[in-house]
């Protein structure tokens, strides 16, 4: 089956992925006046540099006194170590307000992925959604942080140069304007070429990632198969294709970065000739000369910094173009503002009124399907794989909406239900469990604070956990290893089943969870499991059958239809039932 076709952002955002951090960044208001005094500071004291270095030459060719000159030069030292000063405050405050802005971006990032839909997620890799929440953001980071300061740093000194070369002589001033406007065109004529290079760097990573973190978490598996060589292969081609899109960049942008170094040594040489030929007509004094020396180099200097920073500027460009065309993403299942409150307590009558789902430009996977499950029953479902039983489980779920029909839980549409409401009220087991790097307590409750530690220990033992709990070193409070390191798939299977008891829901959806246990464990957990359900309504996918024994119902689902649907007892006796014929194939 596949996955939905990606939904289309909105062009606002793919236009202007900058208006996304410039939002963020606004949020920093009341910190950007300290910020930018310091820039201010860092970027003006540097002029007054050059002023002094002139006037000293000036006075020393003529004969000025020791004590004088001795004076110029404390005063040089003192603005220098005050720019530096200023520049080092400007950097702290720049990077403080990179962190604290991309921390917040990181979070709405993060929890946009989260609410995004199953076919968004089948669309993309873990690896590849770590590049995105963490591996982008932190390129913005480094550029709000680093980049940005040093740019509007240039932009003052760019323009205070600029004027003061102008009050000095106009020609010399207007030379270095049309310097300084020839490189920045050269600049952005080249960024727009390169930007493209630095965005595949990024797409390419983030598939690398998603091959690495995809073969990783299947080690065990690609080891004992043989496919380690395979995958190491995959790794290599992935890389290499890395490697190629940042050999393209490096390529575009060194040329970016030698042909500006080029033109300021040119315009810097003309410069000099000019300020030569005005000494000689007896305008400018040598200390002049230097003085012009001095601020050519301050304009080449903040342009080639930019230069410089010309990768970190793509990047971070593409960075910002993939974090707003993520968060423009927009789910397939969308939540009411006001939505229909679910029965707060008991079993949940369960209803698929005429239901049909197909994903896009596909045929469908479940047709027509009217089902009906009073509260409190518990429904076996059997079929072949892809006959749409998993898909019936996610739509009682709603982690799709159905393409026509719909479906009722409590008698409520659950197009009308809340997010949080159906969270608590519906809850699914699956084969494969997903235990964190992190402890019994929070593996239980799932994060959730508002649970207290004697409920938590209530479920344990309702799935009979608390004397494994009682022999842990340091009890909830136990940290268990990612994926549920030193727990055997039965306790794993039990912790799932405890963290259900927990919520006390009143629809319980258990997609084949006890297809992977051995025949003692199997028993452990389907004892649990009886508990869980006794006063449930309960929907149990299986491909085993012995795992069906116990419940109220069985459904039997083929190409997307219900087939068979009646009480467990009456079509076991009914030897004509589908139901009965697939359990004498068992035997």
């Amino acid at each position: 089956m596949k996955p939905p076709k990606r939904p289309h952002a909105p062009a606002r955002l793919r236009r202007s992925p900058w208006l996304l951090v410039a939002t963020q960044v606004g949020a920093e208001r009341g910190r950007l006046v300290p910020l930018a005094a310091a820039l201010v500071l860092s970027t003006l004291l540097p002029l007054v540099g050059p002023r002094l270095t002139a006037e000293f030459v000036d006075r020393a060719t003529g004969g000025a006194p020791l004590d004088a000159l001795l004076g110029l030069g404390a005063a040089y030292l003192a603005v220098a170590v005050a720019g530096q000063v200023a520049g080092i405050a400007a950097t702290t405050a720049a990077s403080g307000a990179a962190w604290r802005t991309t921390n917040r971006l990181r979070e709405q990032v993060a929890g946009h992925a989260m609410r995004l839909d199953m076919g968004f997620h089948g669309r993309h890799t873990p690896g590849e959604m770590i590049e995105r929440v963490d591996g982008d953001l932190l390129g913005l980071t480094q550029f709000i942080s680093g980049f940005v300061a040093r740019a509007l740093s240039s932009v003052l000194l760019l323009a205070g140069t600029l004027v003061l070369v102008w009050r000095v002589d106009w020609r010399v001033g207007g030379l270095l304007a049309a310097l300084v406007a020839l490189g920045a065109t050269v600049l952005i004529t080249a960024q727009r070429r390169v930007v493209p290079y630095a965005s595949a760097i990024r797409e390419e990573t983030a598939q690398m990632f998603g091959a690495v973190e995809e073969r990783l978490a299947a080690a065990e598996e690609v080891r004992a198969n043989g496919a380690a060589r395979h995958a190491v292969r995959r790794f290599h081609e992935a890389a290499e294709r890395v490697w190629s899109a940042d050999v393209r960049f490096q390529v575009r942008g060194g040329a970016v970065l030698a042909g500006t170094n080029l033109l300021f040594a040119v315009g810097t040489a003309v410069l000099l000739g000019v300020g030569i030929l005005l000494r000689q007509w007896g305008v400018i004094s040598v200390g002049t000369i230097v003085l012009l020396f001095q601020y050519a180099q301050m304009v080449r200097s903040p342009v080639e910094d930019i230069v410089g920073q010309a990768k970190e500027l793509h990047e971070a460009g593409a960075a910002a173009t993939r974090v707003a065309a993520l968060l423009a993403e927009r789910p397939a299942v969308v939540w009411r503002a006001e939505p229909v409150s679910l029965p707060a307590t008991g079993a949940l009558s369960l209803r698929f009124a005429g239901v049909t789902f197909a994903y896009p430009g596909d045929p469908p996977v479940l047709d027509g399907v009217d089902l009906e499950l009073a509260a409190g029953r518990t429904l076996g479902v059997v079929g072949r794989t892809g006959s749409g039983k998993t898909t019936l489980a996610r739509l009682a779920l709603r982690l799709y909406d159905p393409t026509a029909g719909r479906v009722l839980l409590g008698g409520v549409d659950l197009r009308d239900a809340g997010r949080e409401d159906l969270r608590h009220r519906a809850r699914m087991v699956t084969q494969e469990v997903h235990l964190f790097a992190a402890s019994v307590r929070d593996n239980v409750t799932l994060f959730d604070e508002r649970a207290d530690d004697a409920a938590v220990e209530r479920a344990l033992e309702s799935v009979g956990l608390l004397r494994w709990l009682r022999a842990l070193p340091d009890g909830l409070d136990t940290r268990l290893g990612a994926g549920g390191t030193g727990l055997s798939a039965g306790e794993a299977q039990l912790v799932a089943l405890a963290r259900v008891f927990l919520a006390d829901p009143g629809l319980v959806v258990l997609d084949e969870a006890s297809s992977r246990l051995d025949a003692a464990t199997e028993m452990a957990v389907r004892a649990a499991t009886a508990r869980l359900l006794a006063g449930r309504t309960a929907i149990v996918i299986a491909h085993r059958l012995a795992t069906l024994v116990g419940v109220d119902e069985v459904a039997v689902v083929e190409a997307g239809r219900i087939v068979e649907h009646g009480p467990r007892s009456a079509l076991v006796r009914d030897d004509a039932s589908r139901f009965a014929r697939l359990l004498e194939g068992v035997g």
